[in-house]
């Protein structure tokens, strides 16, 4: 079950859906949303074995008739390098600001969990930059090299696809 504890505080007036951590229930959804982007190279395809195996690094938002509207994930390659993945956003929600709010729910999920960088793949980069990120290599970051050979070489050649990188500070633990 969702808690308050469960939602990131990322809600604003002008778009007054919670970003939350996924559940279950939220499986099936979240490989449509994701896979609807895949054909255009926008997102990697995703199965729902690895959706199950993530789910807990996944972060969501429902409208009010409760169709999925957007999502984000966070994919870890080792303690203390993970990279943002499976940012999606409805169609029919993009451009009132919730990539940006997904984007923030990411990078506090990856604060808490004490990375300190956070790394994305992106054609979007307007909105990396206006996040914060700043342009990288994907040379920096071998590991994810070597995920993208063993899906598909091709995934290295879609377009010019961009790197960014943010370093995260901490959020201190209160107590």
């Amino acid at each position: 079950m969702a808690t308050d504890t469960d939602t990131a505080a990322v809600e604003s007036a002008a778009w007054p859906l919670r970003v939350r951590h996924a559940h279950d229930d939220d499986v099936a959804d979240i490989v449509a949303l994701n896979n609807m982007f895949a054909p255009d190279g926008l997102t990697l395809y995703r199965s729902k074995a690895f959706v199950v195996s993530h789910l807990q690094d996944y972060q969501v938002v429902r409208g009010a008739d409760g169709t999925l509207m957007g999502q984000v994930a966070l994919d870890e390659y080792s303690p203390s390098l993970v990279e943002l993945v499976s940012l999606a956003v409805a169609t029919e929600a993009q451009g009132n600001g919730l990539g940006q709010r997904l984007i923030t729910a990411a990078e506090k999920l990856a604060r808490e969990r004490g990375y300190p960088e956070l790394f994305a793949i992106s054609l979007a980069e307007p909105l990396f930059l206006r996040m914060g990120f700043q342009e990288s290599t994907i040379l920096r970051y071998p590991e994810k090299i070597a995920r993208y050979q063993a899906i598909s070489r091709s995934e290295l050649s879609i377009g010019r696809k961009f790197c960014f990188a943010k370093k995260l500070t901490s959020i201190p633990v209160a107590g």
